[in-house]
């Protein structure tokens, strides 16, 4: 409209001096023919005589003509802005998915509008209305995701486009997302277990699992069990080994294939299970709802399980032993510490376990069969009598120690370390009452510290009497927060309160807090087993509270081929046997009514037995020696709590003497 007037302004003058020229024109022939002005009318002015008829056309038409010509660049201009306005519409609406998809061609998307605009430059109207548009739309953008996200971006602008097209909204240099539903920290057994609770009732949930280990989550006991007794050179790279009865399985307990990437979490449509490896939460705060990441990322959720375990304990005399001692010892928990040993033990003449419980026994029998071949000496040394002398009653820790022995182990019990030095390549560990061991190499299997290092910026409980995070029976340190495996302290509501190191408790508390973290509030009553194998051919499951300070009553038979571990994991089909527990698909506790042959073995009396642990006369915990299948019985003796007469009787329910 603005171009009409200048137009307008042009031709004024023009049309002005024609209309005087028709007047003038109109007096000089009304003076010719005597006639007065008013009789000719005004319409006939066009009708005159040839002096001044053509310059009327030429006023109508250029009159005409401009008014044609500015309705039409009106109409165009208009239609123009319009069309403008809504293609900016439009790109403002999708600039989010131009920002994720083609954050490297944005800045060339943004110049268009501006050369749109130096060529309307003469229309004053339409100018203010493009400048404002996008920027009060485009600022929150780069809000939308957590504030690391940009900074990532700028890290890694020319990165391919592909993987943020599969998870949306993470851009692809960015490997953690900002939200989860359900966070578990900690990589294994307790939250792999969780996840697939969690999995199994909310199909569609969203889980991330947070590990400070390089491994997806696996299984920890093969490592001191079934990977030892591998033939196979090359099992400390593949992790997978023979069972006892001999069908082949990895420690892993899915492939990768089964996990999706962190980054395709949150848009991934179905849910999923995603494994953060490699990361460690070092923050947690509660009332936010978020935890801090070892590289400052944060990650908000919903629900959290704390599932981060525990950390080998280690003497102090030998914390305080020097540089020279800590690099010759190793403290067993992971795979890279089994890998370490592994390569350890072929290249040294001679390795000392410290440790008579259930992971230094298992080291020193698998060390020791070795020893057969490679001419290795081990040692293992403990301050008990026995071997798992805190454990078993006293006849039966003697009979282990001797099976031990058998395994090409030297034991030294009663020991208690003075001092350990390193000396003329040595390692040299001094005993208080004098004695002197010479050693290539230290495993430390001294017990587990829960890791709580989360409680000070969390403000969680931990117990003062068996350590780890203190919860209520349904397994919750708070309302959107609960633990589970080695770090929880929970109320049992059969034994009270207790905290359990073992792989059979970490499977069913995780299930229990993924069904909790899903609306479940089930509390924890299903007692948890575990189980030790000192070999192929001798192992025992455990349940309850099995501590050789309490008194007991043992009851034993004469043990046939099927009565060892071997045996029992050819008829359950796995090498994990509280795997097969814990999913029910243990052996009904009836006894077959037409047994098999049994086949009688040089064995001692100790060859199977039950051993029950009593207190206040009530048995609170029960040891199957060489009996296996049988621990759904076992589970329902502790439950009912029921003094008993004569336990030679209760005996006979696990079939000792029918085989």
């Amino acid at each position: 409209m603005l171009k009409c007037r200048t137009v307008w302004r042009k031709l004024a003058p023009l049309a002005r001096a024609s209309s005087t020229v028709c007047r003038q024109n109109v007096r000089r022939t009304g003076l010719t023919h005597g006639r007065l002005p008013a009789q000719v009318p005004a319409a006939h002015m066009s009708t005159g005589p040839a002096g001044g008829g053509r310059e009327n056309q030429l006023y109508f038409l250029l009159v005409g003509v401009a008014c044609v010509g500015g309705g039409v660049y009106a109409y165009r201009t208009v239609k123009g802005d319009q069309l403008r306005y809504q293609d900016r519409i439009d790109e403002i609406a999708s600039r989010q998915e131009k920002f994720n998809t083609e954050k490297p061609d944005t800045p060339s998307e943004s110049e268009p509008p501006a050369v749109e605009a130096t060529e309307t430059q003469v229309v004053p109207k339409p100018e203010p209305q493009a400048e404002p548009v996008p920027e009060p739309q485009a600022e929150p953008l780069p809000e939308e995701p957590s504030p690391p996200v940009p900074d990532a971006e700028v890290e890694a602008p020319s990165e391919t486009t592909e993987p943020p097209l599969v998870g949306e909204s993470t851009p692809v240099s960015l490997k953690v997302p900002s939200h989860t539903p359900y966070l578990l920290i900690g990589g294994g057994t307790a939250s792999f277990a969780a996840a697939r609770s969690i999995r199994a009732r909310d199909p569609g949930a969203k889980v991330l699992i947070v590990t400070d280990e390089p491994d997806l989550p696996y299984m920890r006991p093969p490592l001191s069990k079934e990977l030892w007794f591998s033939d196979d050179p090359s099992v400390t790279e593949t992790l997978r080994f023979k069972q006892w009865n001999g069908k082949e399985r990895s420690i892993y307990f899915q492939p990768a294939s089964f996990y999706i990437n962190p980054e395709e979490l949150e848009g991934t449509e179905n849910g999923g299970v995603a494994v953060l490896t490699g990361r460690k939460v070092v923050h947690m705060d509660v009332r936010g709802n978020k935890v801090k990441l070892d590289d400052d990322t944060e990650i908000s959720y919903d629900k959290c399980l704390i599932a981060t375990g525990g950390v080998p304990r280690n003497l102090q005399v030998m914390e305080r032993a020097g540089e020279e001692v800590m690099k010759r010892t190793t403290l067993f928990r992971k795979v890279d510490d089994f890998k370490s040993l592994d390569k350890v033990s072929r290249n040294i003449k001679s390795i000392t376990i410290i440790g008579g419980g259930f992971l230094g026994s298992e080291l020193a029998c698998a060390l020791g069969r070795r020893s057969n071949d490679s001419g290795l000496e081990v040692i293992q040394m403990y301050p008990e009598k026995g071997n798992m002398g805190k454990v078993l009653p006293e006849y039966l820790s003697n009979w282990t120690t001797e099976k031990v022995k058998r395994e090409g182990v030297k034991i030294i019990s009663e020991a208690l370390v003075k001092s350990v030095t390193f000396k003329d390549d040595k390692v040299e560990i001094l005993l208080k009452d004098g004695r002197l061991v010479k050693t290539d190499h230290i495993v430390a299997a001294v017990g587990l510290e829960p890791n709580v290092d989360l409680a000070k910026s969390a403000g969680l409980e931990v117990d003062s009497d068996f350590g780890g995070f203190r919860v209520n029976a349904e397994l919750q340190a708070r309302s959107n927060i609960w633990v589970a495996g080695d770090a929880a302290c929970f109320y049992d509501i059969r034994l009270g309160r207790r905290r359990v190191e073992h792989h059979d408790h970490a499977v069913v508390s995780g299930r229990l807090a993924g069904e909790n973290m899903t609306g479940a509030n089930k509390p924890y009553w299903h007692q948890s087993m575990f189980w030790s194998d000192l070999g192929p051919d001798v192992g025992y499951e455990a349940i309850g509270i099995v501590d050789s300070s309490l008194p007991t009553v043992g009851v034993f038979a004469k043990a046939t081929s099927k009565d060892t571990p071997r045996a029992a994991t050819e008829k359950s089909g796995t090498g994990i046997r509280s795997e097969s527990e814990t999913e029910d698909t243990a052996t009904s506790p009836v006894a077959s009514s037409t047994p098999a042959p049994s086949v009688e073995q040089n064995r001692d009396d100790y060859g199977k037995g039950v051993i029950f642990y009593l207190r206040d006369k009530v048995v609170v915990g029960i040891i199957l020696w060489n009996v296996f299948n049988r621990m759904p019985i076992a589970r329902k003796i502790i439950k009912d709590g029921e003094e008993h007469a004569d336990l030679n009787e209760v005996a006979k329910l696990f079939n000792i003497h029918e085989d």
